[in-house]
């Protein structure tokens, strides 16, 4: 029997109400530009895609997502971790227009993988902050990789650079970026991440998507 998560009380429920209103708000100040040099807004793929960032960017990739999702998509879902801090980004995320799928490597890992590939095939986009939800920074678990082969996904990396932002005193640095100030975001490139006969060729492929993703990280 997997192991159960955290459910929100009625207080945590109007808490995250709260926050997401106070999101919305900031998210509506900013200056946000986005970069798509892979014109994958113009022309998304027919299918589902991975979308994948550090954890430390959660707040300017959803902002960004709120503006410019292409319409007509089924939607995205957000892998959060089983605690009380992956319940809260869950209660978050569905006040923020994207539902959210519970588990980590460390705890539900294979139900949530599970879970993953069930909405896949529904036609859900996944968001995954592979350095998350603990660390270390800016190292890319072996999960996304693990999805992308086993669903067939392409990976679409996103980056984001902060005009100003403030930083909280956690693990990655978590950025927040500060009302009316500039945002920059940029889509791309698009991998396609093939299967890998043995644990090189698999770490190798891990390995890309990491340096990409890094590429551009503070």
């Amino acid at each position: 029997m997997p192991p159960r998560t955290a459910e929100p009380s009625t207080g945590q429920r109007v808490a995250a109400a709260a926050g997401a209103l106070l999101l919305r708000a900031l998210f509506s100040t900013l200056r946000l530009r986005v970069h798509d040099p892979e014109g994958f807004l113009a022309a998304p793929p027919p299918g589902p895609v991975i979308y994948a960032f550090w954890h430390n960017r959660i707040l300017a990739i959803t902002a960004a997502f709120r503006r410019v999702y292409p319409p007509g998509r089924r939607g995205v879902l957000v892998l959060t971790s089983a605690s009380r801090d992956g319940m809260w980004l869950g209660e978050l995320a569905a006040r923020l227009g994207m539902g959210s799928v519970r588990g980590s490597s460390s705890r539900r890992g294979a139900v949530a993988m599970r879970e993953m590939l069930e909405k896949v095939a529904q036609g859900f986009d996944i968001a995954i902050t592979p350095d998350g939800p603990r660390g270390p920074k800016y190292h890319l678990g072996a999960g996304l990789v693990y999805l992308a082969q086993n669903a067939g996904l392409p990976v679409v990396t996103i980056h984001a650079e902060f005009g100003r932002c403030a930083r909280l005193r956690s693990w990655d640095r978590f950025a927040i970026p500060l009302p009316f100030s500039r945002l920059d975001v940029t889509l791309g490139p698009i991998l396609t991440v093939p299967q890998t006969a043995d644990e090189a060729a698999f770490e190798a492929e891990r390995r890309k998507i990491e340096s990409v993703l890094r590429d551009r990280a503070d």
